[in-house]
């Protein structure tokens, strides 16, 4: 989801709590605060020489130790109005992606892509998930492409091993 898209979703449910969940059935405290907004841009050169570059919007979440126990989430509106504050100091690039910088003791701290949401009991729910690394240099380092049955032929429980 891009920076254009975050924004309008959370104008679209402005009357919604708003919760993050950053692995299946894992939420976000709703002690969290909204830490850091980072406009990031990156200069990458890869393992076979080849560069690229981009832009992010990176929204951090912090959970306040003070706060748990704590039941309302932010809502949408006030996490706009936190976006909409920040956009009047530095302007975004709408089109780059975003992303949600999380951890807790449980997590490790992460840059979480956006895969979705779903609105339950009035609740807007921000999907999240980890990407994993991954060579893109693959054909100039001879490295295969692998299809996803191949990546998890040999997962625990499949008998290949």
């Amino acid at each position: 989801m891009n920076t254009s898209e975050f924004i309008s979703l959370l104008g679209e449910h402005q009357d919604k709590p708003l919760l993050f969940e950053y692995a299946p059935g894992m939420l976000v405290g709703a002690n969290y605060h909204i830490t850091e907004v980072k406009h990031v841009s990156i200069d990458s050169v890869d393992c076979g020489a080849g560069t690229d570059s981009w832009k992010e919007t990176i929204i951090q979440l912090w959970e306040s130790p003070s706060e748990l126990g704590k039941r309302d989430y932010l809502s949408a509106y006030k996490a706009l109005g936190i976006l909409r504050k920040v956009g009047k100091m530095t302007a975004y690039n709408m089109d780059a992606p975003v992303k949600i910088e999380y951890g807790n003791t449980m997590f490790h701290t992460a840059h979480l892509h956006v895969t979705g949401f779903n609105v339950n009991d009035g609740q807007l729910i921000v999907k999240l998930a980890v990407n994993p690394t991954d060579c893109k240099a693959k054909e100039l380092c001879g490295i295969p492409e692998t299809t996803s049955a191949e990546a998890t032929s040999c997962a625990p429980g499949s008998g290949c091993c």
